[in-house]
């Protein structure tokens, strides 16, 4: 099976398994919680290996500017190409955290 493919695949199945937990724990949360406000922001992570380490760029990037980060959801995958050879991964990912305003 080609790489590309496989890593798909591979995607594919850890992302409906992230979505199931990410349900489960938001029906959990929204009983435990007050009410609250949260931002939403999309940014673009970049490998040159794999989609999954893309994401984690951008995550990643985003904690070591925002507080109380609290859900990251893969919404698109590409790749840049180069005379036909892949030369990156491209993640968008939509990261969410509590929103802070004035009391």
């Amino acid at each position: 099976m080609d790489a590309a493919i496989s890593d798909i695949l591979l995607y594919n199945n850890l992302n409906a398994a992230l979505l199931k937990d990410h349900w489960s724990q938001t029906c959990v949360w929204e009983d435990q919680m007050a009410e609250s406000v949260y931002k939403i922001i999309e940014l673009v992570g970049t490998s040159p290996d794999s989609w999954e380490k893309a994401a984690k760029v951008a995550v990643d990037r985003a904690a070591e500017s925002l507080r109380d980060l609290r859900v990251a959801e893969v919404v698109e995958m590409d790749m840049v190409l180069e005379n036909g050879e892949i030369k990156a991964y491209r993640a968008k990912v939509k990261v969410s955290f509590k929103f802070e305003g004035k009391n």
